[in-house]
């Protein structure tokens, strides 16, 4: 197994990005402490204000864990070379760019993804996402699928959408089309759902802010969010 990341704590944003400039190119990655809202020590270092400067240098945010009512510690490490790109983080990297602040390193990631098609094909953030037309086509023609669509919450109906946008070929987007609908019909979510859970949103959009998609199981419980409040 991997070895486990160290923890790090910085006071502030300054120094955050004072040790991204020191370590971003020798460091594998750390858990970083954040503060909840109104929290100033140990540290006022916001999600927000972290994942900006990281992407400065190549870096991106991943797994959250609790660590008290003030603070959470979050994963930051330097961005895979096939990770996919949000359209929200095209967006903040193009005003960090204009601020001044993108790094050798952020700009090196950047036109990576552009020249592999990673950044032509970001996706749309959970409150943008709509379902493929061609999903809901095929969806259409399996009524037990359809059921079982029409009850996913936000989080199953963003896991599809995440999945299918990450297809790069028409006939591997062909095959996870039909699995998802074969897995639809036999009443299976991608994450965990109590059955008596349903969307707050239209048919074809997802809303709200939900974790990276993992695994296939019943609808069993519900999928916790990715990060603490």
């Amino acid at each position: 197994m991997p070895a486990e990341l160290p923890a790090l704590t910085v006071a502030n944003t300054a120094l955050w990005r004072q040790w991204l400039l020191n370590e971003h190119a020798a460091s594998s990655g750390v858990w970083l402490t954040l503060a909840k809202k109104g929290t100033t020590n140990p540290t006022n270092l916001t999600w927000q204000q972290a994942i900006e400067e990281a992407m400065c240098f190549g870096w991106i945010d991943g797994q959250a864990r609790r660590l008290n009512e003030t603070t959470y510690s979050q994963r930051f490490q330097p961005r895979a070379k096939k990770s996919m790109w949000s359209k929200r983080n095209v967006g903040i990297v193009a005003r960090l760019e204009g601020e001044g602040r993108m790094q050798e390193a952020g700009r090196a990631a950047v036109e990576a993804a552009k020249s592999d098609g990673r950044w032509d094909a970001a996706y749309a953030g959970s409150a943008e996402a709509e379902a493929p037309e061609d999903f809901l086509a095929e969806l259409a023609k399996v009524s037990s699928a359809q059921a079982t669509w029409d009850d996913l919450n936000k989080q199953n109906r963003y896991a599809i959408y995440f999945r299918l946008n990450a297809l790069k070929t028409p006939a591997g987007r062909q095959k996870r089309i039909a699995a998802f609908v074969d897995m639809l019909a036999k009443g299976d979510t991608p994450m965990p759902q109590k059955k008596s859970e349903k969307p707050r949103s239209a048919r074809t959009t997802v809303v709200g802010k939900v974790a990276r998609p993992v695994g296939i199981n019943r609808q069993t419980r519900s999928s916790r969010q990715n990060r603490p409040e």
